[in-house]
C-alpha cells in the first residue's frame, strides 16, 4: 500500500507517468495500471492528496491485483495443469523456449516469463545442484592432477616466446603442491612432470587422479576408461594405480581444479622468466617455499608440514632410475615376413602376411606380439637397419633371402656327398651369391630325378672336372650312357693345367718372331701374329663421301 500511495502522490502532483516511474522505481506499465484503477474510482488530480485514503488505496490494489488464494495467477494454473509434460521435455534435453512452442501448439497460451518462473520454481529449470564436500581420504593415498594455462615463457632456441602450461600435482590430504611447467603436452612431458613429481615429494602416491589428458588417456569412458599403454606401463613401473576423473566433471578433482587460478595468479602472474628451465626452477622453489607454507584456507595449517609429517612417511619409495618409454605400433606384415617399427624393419615368425601385430620398441628392443601373444623379441636398430633371424623364414627361401652359402651347400650335401661337393664348386666363385640359382636348379634335379641318380651324375662330372649344371640335367634326362659324349666333349673343351700350358707354348710357337739377337739378348723383336681366316684388306673398309 505504501508503494501505491507513493505512485498515486506523485500523479497528483502533476508529474507525467515517466516521471512518477522513475521516482518511484516502478515498472511504468505498472505505474498506468495504479493510475487507471485510481482514476476509476474516482480519484481526480484537482482535489489533492486528500482522497488517498486507506479505502481508495485497496479498491485500486483489489482492481490491478486480484486476489489469489494460492499466490499465483490465471496463467500459472494453467501451466501447472501440463507441469508432467513440460518436465519431459526439459528431461529429453528441449529448451524451455520449444517447450513454450509446443504449448502454444496444445492450445496453451502463456507468457513466455510465467513458464520460465514455473519450470524454475516447481521443476528446477537451470538450478545448479548444491555440492557436497568430499572426504579428503588416508593420507598418502590420493594426488590430484591437471594442466592449467599460465601465459608466454620465452624460448631462446626459437627467438620467440611460447605458450606455457603448468602440470600441477596437488596431495589430497595435505594440499601441497608441485608444478612443472612445459611447453608441450606430451607423453614424454607428462612423464617427465610425473618423475619430477616423485622426487620432490620424496615418494609415489597409491593412487593418481588425472584430468582426461591425451597422453593418459586414449578413450574417456565414465565406467570403462581406455589408457595409454605406454603410460599404463610406466603406472605398473612406479606402482600406482590411475583412477581418471569424468570428463567434463570438474568436482572430482576440486582440490587440484582450486590450485590452477592459486599458481596462475600467485606464481606465474607478473614474473619474467629467462626460459623454461629457469621457469622450473622457480616454480620448484616457490612450491617449497611460498605455497608449502602458507596457512591453507580450508586445512588451516601449513600444507608442507602436514605433509611431511603425516604423508610423506606412507609414500613408496621414489623411482632412482628413469623411465624408457616405449612406443607401441601396429604395422602390417608385408609379404617379405619383414614389419617396419620406427623405420627398421624386423622378421616375423608364422604366416602372418598381411595381418596387423602390435609392436613395441623401447631404446633396447623390439617386441612383437599377436592377439596378446609374444612372437618374437629383437634387438633395437637404428632408421634404416633391419634385422631378421634365419629361423623366422623359411627353409626354402632363408639361404637366397639371406645368401647364406654355408647353409645353401650344407642343403645340397642333404642329396648326397657328390651333390654337396658339387654345389660348393659352383660356388667357389669370386661373387658366389650370384651363382645360388644354380645351386636351386641343381636342388631342384634331384628333388624331380631323385637323390640317388642326382648324386652319381655329379660324381662322374666331377671325375672330369666339368661343372655345369646344365650338364647334369642332361645327364639325368638321357641317361648316363648317353651323355658319356657330352661329357667327353666338355671335358676336352675344358683343360686342365697342364694342357693350359702346353696350349699357351704352341700359340707363342706359331706366332713369326723376328728380331737380331747380340750376345744372348734381343736387341729389336716384333711379334707378327699369323694371317686370320677373318682378315681383309683395309681398303674395302673405305667410304666414299658424295662432292
Amino acid at each position: 500500500m505504501v508503494e501505491v500511495k507513493e505512485i498515486l502522490r506523485l500523479w497528483l502532483d502533476g508529474r507525467s507517468l515517466r516521471e512518477v516511474t522513475r521516482l518511484a522505481a516502478a515498472d511504468r506499465k505498472t505505474v498506468r495500471r495504479y493510475v487507471e484503477a485510481a482514476q476509476a474510482a474516482g480519484l481526480d488530480r484537482d482535489d489533492g492528496p486528500g482522497q488517498l485514503g486507506d479505502e481508495l488505496l485497496s479498491t485500486v490494489i483489489a482492481a490491478v491485483r486480484p486476489d489469489r488464494p494460492r499466490g499465483t495467477g490465471v496463467a500459472w494454473e494453467t501451466i501447472a495443469g501440463h507441469s508432467e509434460q513440460i518436465n519431459t521435455w526439459i528431461e529429453q534435453g528441449l529448451t524451455l523456449t520449444k517447450a513454450h512452442v509446443l504449448l502454444e501448439r496444445r492450445g496453451v497460451v502463456v507468457p513466455y516469463r510465467t513458464l520460465h518462473r514455473f519450470a524454475v520454481t516447481e521443476l528446477g529449470f537451470g538450478r545448479r545442484r548444491p555440492t557436497v564436500p568430499v572426504a579428503d581420504g588416508d593420507p598418502g593415498v590420493e594426488l590430484q592432477v591437471d594442466f592449467g594455462r599460465l601465459g608466454l615463457v620465452p624460448d631462446p632456441v626459437r627467438g620467440t616466446r611460447r605458450v606455457t602450461h603448468g602440470l600441477i600435482f596437488t596431495a589430497v590430504y595435505s594440499r601441497h603442491v608441485f608444478v612443472f611447467p612445459t611447453h608441450r603436452q606430451t607423453l614424454e612431458e607428462v612423464i617427465a612432470g610425473f618423475d619430477a613429481a616423485w622426487a620432490f615429494f620424496g615418494g609415489v602416491f597409491a593412487v593418481v587422479i588425472p584430468d582426461n589428458l591425451k597422453p593418459v588417456v586414449d578413450r574417456a569412458d565414465p565406467m570403462e576408461p581406455r589408457f595409454n599403454d605406454a603410460f599404463r606401463e610406466y603406472a605398473q613401473a612406479r606402482g600406482f594405480v590411475i583412477d581418471p576423473a569424468r570428463v567434463r566433471h570438474p568436482q572430482d578433482k576440486p582440490r587440484v581444479e582450486r590450485t590452477v587460478q592459486y599458481v596462475r595468479g600467485n606464481f606465474f602472474a607478473g614474473e619474467d622468466f629467462v626460459d623454461l628451465a629457469d621457469c622450473r626452477a622457480r616454480a620448484e622453489a616457490w612450491c617449497a617455499h611460498v605455497a608449502g607454507m602458507r596457512i591453507h584456507g580450508s586445512t588451516r595449517a601449513r600444507p608442507a608440514e602436514v605433509f611431511a609429517e603425516q604423508e610423506a612417511p606412507l609414500l613408496a619409495p621414489a623411482p632412482q632410475a628413469p623411465f624408457m618409454i616405449p612406443v607401441f605400433s601396429t604395422p602390417k606384415v608385408a609379404r617379405d615376413r619383414h614389419v617396419e617399427v620406427s623405420r627398421a624393419l624386423y622378421s616375423v615368425p608364422g604366416e602372418l602376411i598381411g595381418t596387423r601385430i602390435t609392436a613395441r620398441a623401447d631404446a633396447a628392443t623390439v617386441k612383437l606380439y599377436h592377439r596378446g601373444q609374444l612372437l618374437k623379441v629383437h634387438p633395437r636398430q637404428e632408421p634404416g637397419g633391419r634385422w631378421t633371424d634365419p629361423a623366422d623364414l623359411p627353409d626354402e627361401v632363408s639361404a637366397y633371402a639371406l645368401r647364406d652359402l654355408d647353409g645353401l651347400a650344407r642343403r645340397a650335401a642333404g642329396y648326397g656327398e657328390h651333390v654337396g661337393a658339387y654345389a660348393t664348386a659352383i660356388l667357389e666363385h669370386p661373387l658366389p651369391w650370384t651363382k645360388m640359382r644354380q645351386v636351386y636348379r641343381l636342388l631342384g634335379l634331384a628333388r624331380r630325378h631323385g637323390a640317388a641318380e642326382t648324386d652319381v651324375a655329379c660324381g662322374r662330372a666331377l671325375e672330369v672336372e666339368v661343372i655345369n649344371v646344365g650338364l647334369i640335367e642332361r645327364m639325368l634326362t638321357r641317361g648316363l650312357a648317353g651323355a658319356e659324349t657330352d661329357i667327353d666333349h666338355m671335358a676336352r673343351a675344358q683343360p686342365g693345367p697342364s694342357e693350359q700350358a702346353h696350349a699357351a707354348a704352341d700359340a707363342t710357337a706359331d706366332a713369326t718372331v723376328t728380331g737380331i739377337t747380340v750376345t744372348g739378348a734381343v736387341t729389336a723383336t716384333a711379334v707378327v701374329p699369323a694371317a686370320g681366316r677373318f682378315v681383309r684388306d683395309p681398303g674395302e673398309f673405305s667410304t666414299r663421301r658424295p662432292s
